[in-house]
């Protein structure tokens, strides 16, 4: 039976964490697991409290904040499965899942990630993710399958490959792990498992959905549905994605776009909202990538 090292990362929302820890416990299937809780910089350090409730879990404490990359990164370095499975703190687990997603591993060893399907929590009828399109290079945009919809099983047979895994819920090969790498921290916030998922496809693996395996998903308790944070990340890594990832000419084409279209578009719908230091914002993540290479390090966000 193949080891399964399942881990999240928490930052400042110990008893979303909890809830996790508690689905696994009453709910996964699966015997042969690791269970590994990244704290990322958290103001107040949870692990001790964590230590004496959940003896079977390894908890490491990061003192400052790593990012989404970072934090997976450092529990991953400490990871001792043939299969990882990144999972979101604000998700809880169903029955069958680890057992559903492994088998597909097992049986498909052409595949480097597979995702199940991921439903919202406070509304369990309803799809969040699908799989998803391919991305279009000259835009950076590509669709959500499945997104908002009633779940009455549309999608239940849906067993192959996707455009992109989703980060709230990916199990990823250690082979796939070993051939493409970790996933980029200069990310630090969104868009990491898109690259990711690119990275492990030129070393020649397949992103595959499953969608026979369930996961529900709480979705953006750290961030929030709209904030500065959220704003000049979403912004910034859109860019530095294309960078890393997107033929020569489609990335010339998508600055032009994002220049003349997508920046005046942003500007009129902050001025709209009263959003106006978003404005900043948008300016920041521009200027970013004119002074960062694709491979650099940064420090966090400063507002």
């Amino acid at each position: 039976m193949k080891k399964v090292s399942i881990i999240t990362v928490n930052f400042n929302h110990s008893h979303v964490t909890d809830e996790l820890l508690d689905s696994i416990r009453a709910r996964n299937t699966y015997e042969n697991i690791e269970i590994i809780v990244v704290d990322n910089g958290s103001k107040e350090n949870p692990v001790p409290v964590w230590k004496t409730k959940y003896p079977e879990v390894h908890f490491i404490r990061s003192e400052v904040n790593l990012g989404f990359a970072g934090g997976n990164n450092l529990g991953l370095h400490s990871a001792t499965g043939d299969f990882l499975f990144f999972v979101n703190n604000d998700t809880e687990f169903t029955k069958g899942l680890i057992d559903t997603l492994v088998e597909t591993l097992d049986h498909h060893p052409g595949v480097g990630v597979v995702s199940p399907k991921l439903l919202y929590f406070d509304q369990p009828g309803m799809l969040q993710y699908a799989g998803y399109t391919p991305m279009n290079y000259f835009t950076a945009r590509n669709a959500c399958i499945g997104q908002f919809e009633t779940d009455n099983g549309q999608y239940d047979q849906l067993v192959g490959p996707t455009g992109f895994a989703h980060g709230a819920a990916m199990m990823v090969t250690r082979e796939a792990i070993q051939k493409s790498g970790p996933m980029a921290e200069n990310f630090f916030l969104y868009y990491e498992e898109l690259d990711w998922a690119d990275r492990i496809r030129r070393n020649g693996f397949d992103i595959w959905v499953n969608m026979k395996a369930t996961i529900y998903h709480k979705e953006s308790i750290s961030v929030g549905k709209k904030s500065a944070l959220k704003e000049y990340y979403m912004n910034r890594n859109r860019i530095l994605f294309i960078r890393r990832n997107a033929p020569f000419l489609k990335a010339v084409c998508f600055y032009f776009y994002f220049l003349l279209i997508v920046t005046p578009r942003n500007l009129l719908a902050y001025i709209r909202e009263k959003n106006y230091n978003f404005i900043k914002q948008l300016f920041n993540a521009i200027w970013w990538n004119l002074t960062n290479g694709v491979n650099s390090k940064q420090l966090g966000f400063k507002p």
